[in-house]
């Protein structure tokens, strides 16, 4: 046991320490930052093609009018869901990632006020629950 008192898993494979190493990092980097939720627009050619421009513009300004100043906004390339595009990935400390696809502007929107204000997991638009390495 831990001294926490709960049961440590054992690390078998290279997959396992990977797994173990992204989880920390993604936990350190919303804590260092002073930030308890990061929302990534997904802005590769395919996603802006698709309209994850007119996405993060909603979601600026979802942020602007929440006056929330703990809530990190940014984009990163194409992850590979080309078919769920445009695509976004929501991180609440202390939770498990969540990643959003065919979003219009209005439901970024919605899952903005829903899952980063009020943390609730908004299920229609879930396309993967975990980060895309895991």
């Amino acid at each position: 046991m831990s001294a926490k008192g709960s049961p440590r898993k054992k690390i078998r494979t290279l997959k396992d320490l990977q797994r173990i190493k992204e989880r920390v990092t993604n936990e350190t980097a919303l804590r260092e930052d002073g930030y308890r939720a990061r929302v990534t627009v997904h802005m590769g050619t395919c996603g802006i093609a698709s309209g994850a421009r007119e996405v993060m513009a909603a979601l600026m300004d979802e942020l602007a009018d929440s006056g929330r100043n703990d809530v990190r906004l940014t984009t990163s390339g194409c992850i590979g869901v080309c078919s769920h595009e445009p695509v976004m990935t929501v991180e609440v400390l202390d939770s498990e990632g969540v990643l959003y696809g065919d979003l219009e502007p209005d439901d970024a929107r919605h899952v903005f006020r829903e899952h980063i204000l009020e943390g609730k997991v908004v299920p229609q638009f879930v396309v993967s629950l975990g980060t895309e390495s895991s």
